[in-house]
């Protein structure tokens, strides 16, 4: 079982193209996902959350993501401090998961935003970003988050800098194009990775 990291910046297209990845037969695993388990009502660190951002982020007994993040991409400090609830409990998980499916064969694609920043880069056997310009960011961001241009470049400059994730990634892909151009580089991405899977599985074999 070969285990890839996925990741980038706000809006590249990571969900795209890890959606390309499980088409092609991955097995995806969104950090994402976990994340909004873990700030569900009955999720781990729904009241500590509650009970250090106030109840004003609530709607409807939910946390409304969209007001937890207007509040801590101001501060440095509370995104920090929610970072320090959620991200062990994300860790954990997806370690627990890839634990799990060692001894199959396959690939894993571990969809997490934040992959070098969290350290968990060190638990994959590579990596990859994708990557699209800064304008193309801000708009998909205004766009689809319905988010104003200031908040859209405050997130992205929270994160750290895209073209660090670049310098230290195995693979990049550029989703500034069309999604046929971001398909077609997932699809060369994905035969090496299966082709290095299967002669790691000949060895073992032998």
């Amino acid at each position: 079982m070969r285990v890839i990291g996925l990741t980038g910046s706000l809006k590249t297209g990571k969900s795209t193209a890890a959606k390309m990845f499980a088409r092609l037969g991955a097995k995806v695993i969104s950090a994402d996902d976990i994340a909004h388990e873990v700030i569900a009502p009955s999720g781990s660190g729904y009241k500590k959350i509650i009970k250090i951002f106030g109840a004003g982020i609530l709607e409807k007994k939910r946390i409304n993501r969209k007001k937890l993040a207007q509040i801590v991409f101001q501060d440095k400090k509370k995104l920090k401090i929610l970072e320090k609830i959620i991200h062990p409990i994300v860790k954990q998980r997806i370690g627990g998961f890839i634990d799990a499916q060692k001894k199959k064969n396959g690939v894993i694609v571990l969809e997490v935003p934040l992959l070098f920043e969290s350290g968990l880069h060190r638990k994959v056997d590579a990596t990859i970003v994708v990557k699209a310009s800064q304008n193309i960011q801000i708009k998909r961001a205004v766009g689809q988050l319905k988010i104003p241009k200031k908040e859209a470049i405050r997130r992205i400059k929270a994160q750290m800098p895209l073209k660090t994730k670049i310098r230290l990634a195995n693979f990049i892909i550029d989703n500034g194009g069309t999604i046929k151009q971001t398909r077609k580089q997932v699809v060369k991405i994905w035969h090496e990775l299966s082709s290095k899977t299967k002669k790691s599985q000949n060895k073992k074999t032998l």
